[in-house]
């Protein structure tokens, strides 16, 4: 993670380093991000009797896991306000069960990749999913249970399906890897939320709000950290705050290293020539807006 100016001289800006890892992530990320900003898996939640984007997001993401209920839930989506978790499940699970969720949001997310993704030759797609499958053989799974989860789904008989559920596999990997970092720096969801946003990457709102936080709950983390000293009175990075949160980008790059390392450098720099010009694609037309709460830029 290195320091630069903003354009116009003003406050710091907190950049991670593009490690290999980082730049592998940032080429797949929009691939993945598809389920969260086009309308067909939200359509599909909503077709087998979910109620609101919320409750479709959560049963979709969490699928896997069987039907889980609010603790075990809250735990997993860090980030998130536990109320927010908690008006979805487990009511989720008495309008359809975790096994239909995620049929059908498996087919929504194809149909939403065959609509928006630029035109691929057939050999290129087919090589990128292979590369994408063999980084999710180096995966390994110990106290990642959402990545565990998603890496039992049964492969997809099409390439675009392959290449989302690799996609999401990889990710969420890297996120649990993420979670597991801001944890053992001792930052609960939201501390890590305000310390993202103080790295000046992403604006609070777009935080705060898609997260579900209140207003009270963000000032009171704010002074926590501010107690801490791991931001000033501004809500800036302190020179500490800025170590801690170095520490856990450094730490999420370290524990995503598996995939990586089975591929090798020059099988990750050719899954990301293939992969980056898609995710771009994806950016580039709106599909997945930058910035976005996943944090995730254009690669």
């Amino acid at each position: 993670m290195r320091e630069q100016r903003d354009s116009g001289g003003g406050e710091r800006v907190v950049v991670p380093s593009p490690t290999l890892a980082r730049r592998f992530w940032e080429a797949i990320e929009p691939v993945h991000a598809v389920a969260y900003f086009t309308p067909e898996p939200a359509e599909a939640a909503r077709a087998v009797g979910l109620l609101g984007w919320w409750m479709g997001y959560f049963a979709g993401r969490l699928a896997p896991l069987g039907p889980l209920g609010a603790p075990a839930a809250k735990a997993l989506c860090f980030a998130f306000a536990p109320g927010r978790v908690a008006r979805a499940l487990p009511d989720a699970w008495t309008y359809a069960t975790p096994e239909k969720v995620l049929h059908t949001r498996m087919g929504a997310v194809q149909a939403a990749l065959e609509r928006v993704l630029p035109a691929t030759g057939h050999a290129d797609l087919e090589r990128l999913v292979h590369l994408l499958e063999r980084a999710v053989a180096g995966c390994g799974y110990e106290g990642r249970p959402l990545a565990a989860a998603w890496s039992g789904v049964p492969r997809p008989g099409s390439l675009t399906g392959r290449l989302w559920l690799a996609a999401t596999i990889l990710r969420e990997h890297r996120g649990d890897g993420h979670v597991i970092a801001a944890a053992h720096a001792g930052l609960t969801g939201i501390e890590a939320g305000l310390t993202h946003v103080a790295t000046g990457q992403i604006p609070r709102a777009l935080i705060q709000t898609s997260r579900g936080w209140s207003d009270a709950d963000w000032e009171q983390a704010r002074r926590r950290l501010v107690a801490r000293g791991l931001l000033d009175q501004g809500s800036r990075l302190s020179k500490r705050g800025g170590v801690v949160r170095r520490e856990i980008e450094n730490a999420t790059d370290r524990l995503a290293a598996a995939p990586v390392t089975l591929l090798g450098p020059s099988g990750v720099e050719e899954a990301i020539r293939l992969a980056a010009p898609l995710s771009r694609h994806l950016v580039d037309t709106g599909v997945v807006p930058v910035p976005n709460p996943i944090g995730a830029p254009r690669p």
